[in-house]
């Protein structure tokens, strides 16, 4: 057999055996032709060494094995355990710096791919409109950070729905980030250049499923307003009524999906790297704003929102807010038609355009119905500004003006355990108690780790009731509570932020009507009166009955349990269970551990045996310059190796 073959037919088998072994060796999913090359390269490049080795150990010379045929056998084999350990360690070191993967479906290589490719254009995009408006590093050491909130803003604004989105949520985060931020992110608007009518109409069509023609008998192709996720154009029904029909653009979703999947990396990135991001949950965040987003942009939602709110403002005594009619057979995830709302949005009302008395009137009914809808009915339009509010300009004698809510992609709501704690806070601020208020502060929010002045936030709140009940009309008591509270280190809960968050929304679009409108003042008003509807005798009675139920539960109860625990004390069998280490998961766990650290212990004892006796000169010859004991070392030290490199397998689980 000539010796080319021969060496082949060993490099083969070598490659094979070894690929074998060390894919039961470290018991992970490593790929089989990614391992079989790296035998393959390890066995060519130590087979020179190899041959050097027995040369030097008088085992082989001139192309034949000169030691006698056991020597020999045994110098081979722990020459090829070598070379296998090289092997174990040049995987591993691979499978860290690159794991592997096995195969993958062809569709879903093709989708990551492009996925790629949006999220590279997607990134330059952004980076081109951040450095556009002086986000980058260098611009802001020379221009300083006076200028960021308003060049955040700007980009915000440039960059789409998706940072639109996310910098509105943010201004409603006063108990996290300073004031200037939050006025400067408060400014954001979804203001968009309309896009082409074909294009509408093609969007129109689609989620019709028929030609425009079988559903309205006309449609504006001039938008009435256009945002960065919809247009809106107004129609007239085949039926004869007038509408206007909310189309998403095309193309939102797939920049709402790229972005979201950049911040979601980001997110990832920032708590797995700093401290801050992991101590407020970032990726959590993340994931509850990607989950509303999602939702705005399903249309069906909005059309949800839409009917809770209607239905809490028909419960409602003496509201005069009004949701408009949708025509649910024609919407869909991606368009909405509702009846056309005449009337006078508030963003075009200015100081003088209606009496001063009406104005008020307005200004209190509005307050008085939002109030209701958050502390009674718990069901609240959360985006009160200018644009959602239309006032009806026809008014039969001395009938109250009708409200008109529109744009229903933002619904708050807040729980009745959170709302009964709300009016004690209102009633205590008309109180001027601020104690009451303390308290009910510690009750929402919690008292935060670590040291906590409960009497230095009591001296904040007072102070801020002694400013509200001497300049009520200048101040908002909103803004300074949750300024107080984030000094504390205190954060309200998500539900009651939005409602301080609409309230501050609110005093400001009330205010294009009657200037100075103390807001405030009309609120903690009406405040006791809400207090009382709430305490009604049906509502304590059924409490009542609730919890009285409840503890007659509890008492039968407790009499059998106390008779297991003095007949267990009478019989000596008492015992106590600790839940950790209860589960089998968790005993697997601590004996996969222990095992762990026996096998590294032994493992390292071996390596440290196995080098002192290499160096040991002592004991029977094998060959003319190989002692025993340097052989058994050589041996030992190739047994801990692998048990060294076994137990990194547990590391290279985690790594995947």
């Amino acid at each position: 057999m000539p010796s080319w073959l021969l060496f082949t037919i060993i490099v083969v088998v070598f490659s094979l055996i070894a690929t074998w072994i060390v894919r039961r060796l470290l018991d992970v999913e490593v790929g089989w032709v990614r391992t079989f090359l790296t035998a393959l390269a390890v066995f060519l490049l130590a087979s020179p060494v190899a041959i050097w080795t027995l040369k030097e150990a008088d085992v082989y010379s001139d192309g034949r094995f000169v030691a006698s045929g056991g020597v020999a056998i045994a110098f081979v084999a722990l020459t090829v355990g070598w070379m296998f350990a090289a092997v174990v360690i040049a995987v591993l070191t691979l499978e860290f710096l690159w794991p592997s993967h096995g195969w993958r479906n062809p569709i879903r290589v093709v989708r990551d791919a492009i996925r790629r490719r949006d999220r590279a254009r997607r990134y330059a995009q952004i980076v081109t409109i951040g450095s556009r408006h002086g986000l980058t590093f260098y611009e802001r050491r020379r221009r300083g950070d006076a200028e960021l909130p308003t060049a955040l803003v700007s980009a915000m604004n440039e960059a789409g729905v998706t940072f639109v989105k996310l910098g509105q949520v943010l201004s409603s985060r006063e108990d996290v980030l300073p004031p200037a931020l939050i006025d400067a992110l408060s400014t954001l608007q979804m203001d968009s250049s309309p896009i082409p009518w074909p294009e509408a109409q093609a969007a129109i069509i689609d989620q019709l499923g028929a030609p425009i023609e079988q559903v309205f008998a006309e449609i504006d192709p001039v938008p009435l307003a256009a945002a960065s996720v919809a247009q809106v154009h107004v129609a007239r029904l085949r039926s004869g009524e007038d509408v206007v029909v909310k189309i998403q653009r095309p193309r939102a979703r797939a920049q709402v999906t790229t972005d979201l999947d950049i911040l979601e990396r980001l997110a990832s990135d920032a708590e797995a790297r700093t401290d801050w991001a992991k101590d407020y949950g970032l990726h959590a965040l993340f994931t509850e704003f990607a989950r509303g987003l999602r939702e705005e942009l399903d249309y069906r939602t909005e059309v949800a929102n839409s009917e809770m709110l209607r239905a809490a403002i028909a419960g409602s005594r003496d509201s005069h807010l009004r949701i408009p009619r949708l025509f649910r057979e024609h919407c869909t995830d991606r368009m909405i038609v509702q009846e056309l709302v005449k009337g006078t949005p508030f963003s075009r009302l200015r100081p003088g355009m209606l009496p001063d008395d009406l104005a008020v009137e307005i200004a209190d009914g509005l307050v008085d119905a939002v109030i209701d809808q958050i502390v009674v009915r718990g069901i609240f339009h959360a985006d009160l500004h200018p644009g959602n509010l239309i006032l009806d300009d026809d008014r039969d004698g001395d009938d109250a003006t009708t409200i008109t809510l529109i744009d229903f992609g933002a619904v708050g709501i807040v729980e009745s355990s959170m709302r009964r704690l709300l009016v004690p806070m209102l009633v205590g601020m008309a109180n001027e108690d601020d104690v009451a208020v303390t308290d009910v502060a510690l009750l929402m929010c919690g008292r935060p780790d670590g040291e906590f002045d409960a009497v230095a936030l009591q001296r904040d709140i007072g102070v801020i009731l002694t400013r509200l009940h001497n300049s009520r009309a200048d101040e908002n008591v909103f803004r300074l509570l949750l300024d107080v509270l984030r000094r504390n280190r205190m954060a309200l809960p998500p539900s009651l932020l939005l409602v301080f968050r609409t309230l501050a929304s609110l005093e400001g679009t009330l205010r294009k009507l009657v200037p100075g409108y103390d807001m405030v003042g009309r609120a903690l008003h009406i405040a006791p009166r809400l207090a009382q509807s709430l305490l009604s005798p049906t509502k304590a009675l059924l409490t009542a009955q609730t919890w009285s139920a409840l503890l007659i539960e509890q008492s039968r109860r407790l009499p059998r349990r106390l008779e297991n625990l003095t007949q267990s004390l009478d019989d000596g069998t008492l015992s106590v269970r600790l839940r950790t280490f209860e589960s089998e998961e968790e005993r697997s766990w601590v004996d996969s551990l222990l095992g762990r650290v026996t096998m590294t212990a032994i493992g390292i004892a071996l390596v440290i045996a196995g080098i002192i006796l290499s160096v040991d000169e002592g004991g029977p010859m094998l060959t003319d310059d190989v002692p025993a004991f340097a052989f058994v070392g050589s041996v030992m030290a190739l047994g801990g190796l692998l048990l060294l490199l076994r137990s990194l397998r547990a590391a290279l689980r985690r790594a995947r």
